[in-house]
């Protein structure tokens, strides 16, 4: 299993958590997704066939693409 820990900026409350949550668990392959709106942080799980890439590019599409900190 993959895990990454990432930074969304634009996170503000838990409904942001809930959307990104909701979103990213419809990828075949995402176990896991949670998130702190505090800090802004999303941990997500996955495995094959969810790869990196996907999920990337649901986040962008849903508007909450991850930052470097």
């Amino acid at each position: 299993m993959e895990e990454k820990h990432i930074y969304i900026p634009n996170i503000s409350c838990g409904h942001c958590i809930s959307t990104i949550k909701r979103e990213l668990s419809e990828i075949e392959g995402v176990r896991a997704v949670d998130g702190d709106p505090a800090a802004k942080i999303v941990t997500i799980q996955w495995n094959a066939p969810a790869n990196w890439e996907s999920i990337l590019k649901t986040l962008d599409e849903i508007g909450y693409s991850p930052e470097e900190k």
